[in-house]
């Protein structure tokens, strides 16, 4: 961002200039008193989190789903909790003593649907099998278990004609899945889910009381209320990686500029964008996900960014021989303009992500789009006007003096490319970039390449949770519902179930997936 600069002031400038430089203790005024009034508020901002807003609301399959949830358990938004024996395997009896206060434990956990809850402990887990008389089945949980070893074969034997194996049993028999399916999509009696809260629970309640109880016992914990709990307690780690931004920023703007105040005064303005974004968020009914916390750092860089242009401007107008004053006011004006198209088509760039129709992605639309036009107001008005007081050291004149002729001598260098004998080359170049960019974009893949979460290290303790189950257990989580709907009291009649048999049959050979299940396999 650059514009010529003239010898001398042309004219007096706009009236809002004339405004804001002829009335600079007032307008400091305003600022102050707008910083508190939107600090105040930034500091009540809250995470926030919902699976809601993690998907698109408005695509046919999610408006079956909602359409149908009360025929469904919430099989997108749940938790698996693994109970591992570290020696021996499940068939024991203080294992089987364990994983039943775990139950328990989960089931009065704010936030679980209680009807749909999944264990070897709870009587929708059931063994079916065909005997000469017909149809027989029950519990999982033989009647009168008593933890005895004729008990614990039956359970066995109970577990085997489930099916269950590979699924709530792991291949290995050595730990046992708690299926748990969250309210928050299908509401319910619970109400909203604090994913914070609710992790926080999975963690004392669940994973750190029976460790410690029972050193036998390893507790893995995966979904998405998991994810997003780890994903919060993470944010409150973002303000040290916010303190050694702003640190490193300023080390590198001080070697750049060699100038205390023009290192000192960008931050402060670009800090006070940031304040007022968060402000003005909080105002809107915005909280902070896990995804739009990184944008104020983005709105940081942007306003750091044009804020070297503002000192860079005003350094050369001194250097021409204008006080303080009128240096600030040039800068001002040669800046207001082009600044302000600058960040308008980043702020626009920003808010084409309102086109997605995911709130969340839409969250960072308005964020990004906010904090990009507060910068307009801040770097570009209030920065002239704090150093139309403070001015910038002689050596901070210099270095802007030194890095404007460097630029300008490679400026002249690239323009060489443009030269009407080097043109045709510099043209062939780019289309032969293009081509080249063209043929590897077919490779390009889209979505998560990687086992696990990939807001998570490798090594985390998700991630690491993630691996068990994947190794231990053959059934995937992923499941893809299919709804065939019919006439009153016709979901038995042949037409129906024929019409089913051979939709489950094309589904049972693609590729990918491992099983299927209907009224005609239960």
């Amino acid at each position: 961002m650059s514009t010529p600069m003239n010898d001398a002031p042309a004219g007096n400038g706009t009236w809002l200039e004339r405004v804001i430089f002829g009335n600079r203790v007032s307008v400091l005024f305003v600022f102050v008193a707008l910083t508190i009034f939107f600090g105040y508020h930034a500091s009540q901002i809250k995470p926030d989190a919902s699976f809601a807003r993690l998907i698109p609301l408005q695509h046919e399959f999610i408006q079956n789903m909602l359409a149908n949830k009360d025929d469904l358990e919430n099989l997108g938004n749940f938790v698996r909790i693994a109970v591992a024996t570290k020696d021996g395997d499940i068939f024991s009896r203080e294992y089987m003593a364990t994983l039943a206060e775990i139950n328990d434990e989960v089931f009065y956990l704010k936030g679980v649907d209680r009807a749909g809850l999944k264990s070897l402990w709870t009587p929708n887990v059931r063994w079916v099998e065909v005997t000469e008389e017909g149809f027989q089945g029950g519990p999982v949980i033989p009647d009168g278990y008593n933890g005895s070893p004729d008990s614990l074969d039956q359970l066995r034997e109970n577990i085997l004609k489930s099916g269950e194996v590979g699924r709530l049993v792991a291949d290995d028999f050595k730990s046992t899945i708690v299926y748990a399916p969250l309210a928050e999509v299908g509401g319910g009696a619970n109400g909203s889910i604090n994913y914070q809260q609710f992790s926080q629970q999975l963690e004392a309640k669940i994973r750190e009381k029976y460790e410690t109880k029972n050193p036998n016992i390893e507790i893995h914990i995966v979904g998405f209320a998991k994810k997003v709990g780890d994903l919060i307690e993470g944010i409150q780690a973002i303000f040290y990686f916010a303190v050694i931004t702003i640190g490193l920023t300023a080390v590198l703007l001080l070697l750049y500029t060699r100038c205390i105040i023009a290192t000192l005064v960008p931050i402060i303005t670009t800090l006070l964008a940031v304040v007022w974004q968060l402000g003005i968020l909080r105002l809107l009914g915005y909280g902070l996900d896990p995804y739009s916390v990184l944008v104020p750092f983005l709105v940081f860089a942007i306003g750091v960014s044009h804020a070297l242009q503002v000192d860079n401007q005003f350094a050369m107008q001194r250097v021409l021989g204008h006080d303080k004053l009128m240096s600030a006011r040039l800068t001002y004006r040669y800046l207001l303009k082009p600044g302000v198209l600058a960040l308008c088509s980043d702020a626009m760039g920003f808010l084409t992500l309102l086109m997605i129709e995911i709130d969340v992605i839409r969250d960072l639309a308005v964020s990004s789009g906010v904090g990009v036009a507060i910068i307009i107001i801040t770097t570009l008005t209030l920065h002239p006007i704090l150093i139309s007081y403070m001015g910038l050291s002689n050596s901070g004149m210099r270095q802007a003096q030194k890095a404007e002729t460097t630029g300008a001598r490679k400026w002249r260098v690239l323009s060489f490319l443009a030269h009407p004998h080097v043109a045709p080359v510099s043209v062939m170049i780019a289309v032969l970039g293009c081509v080249v960019a063209l043929y590897y974009q077919k490779d390009l893949k889209i979505g998560d390449l990687d086992r696990g979460a990939p807001e998570f290290h490798p090594d985390s303790r998700y991630n690491q949770d993630n691996d068990y189950i994947i190794n231990n257990y053959s059934t995937s989580a992923d499941v893809m519902v299919i709804m065939v709907k019919s006439a009153p009291e016709k979901c038995a009649s042949y037409p129906v179930m024929n019409a089913m048999d051979r939709i489950q049959w094309r589904l049972q050979n693609l590729e990918g997936v491992q099983s299927s299940e209907s009224l005609l396999s239960v």
